[in-house]
């Protein structure tokens, strides 16, 4: 394994890491550990397909068409004149 050290790290964040670490039962050094783990591995959702959400969502319907929908030709643009 290897060792990172981090320089110059605010105050405040290092006081948020070692409450959060002290709320979790961890050492500041586990609970950074945790905190990357989580951020780089574990939260790595595969990217949403909408398409083929859609398809699961409407798949018990079965295939169907929908009717074609007869537009009005678009209205001229306004002048403001």
């Amino acid at each position: 394994m290897t060792n990172i050290t981090i320089f110059n790290i605010d105050d405040n964040i290092k006081n948020l890491l070692q409450q959060q670490a002290s709320k979790n039962g961890r050492s500041l050094e586990e609970e950074v550990k945790e905190i990357l783990r989580f951020a780089l591995i574990e939260n790595q959702k595969p990217p949403v397909n909408l398409v083929n959400m859609i398809e699961k969502r409407f798949a018990h319907l079965g295939d169907f068409e929908l009717g074609e929908v007869i537009r009005e030709p678009m209205r001229p643009a306004p002048t403001f004149e």
